[in-house]
């Protein structure tokens, strides 16, 4: 999805720059604009989520962990 936005955005910055009236270009690049800032947030939202952990310990688990021993009860 994120690539999809990025070439929207692209075409959208093209498009601003080929126009020959105000109005349109003025459109374009309020659209590229837009569309910068949300390719940016998720191209960071994709790199954030890739290095977050895939799950979290349950109440059981922070338990033994405070305890001193293994959270997934392999001892």
């Amino acid at each position: 999805m994120r690539w999809l936005m990025l070439m929207v955005t692209l075409l959208a910055v093209v498009l601003c720059f080929t126009r020959h009236t105000g109005g349109a270009m003025g459109w374009w690049l309020f659209i590229s604009v837009i569309g910068a800032f949300a390719t940016a947030l998720a191209f960071a939202q994709a790199r954030i989520s890739g290095n977050a952990r895939s799950e979290s310990l349950s109440e059981y688990d922070l338990k033994r962990l405070r305890e001193g021993k293994n959270p997934l009860g392999r001892d």
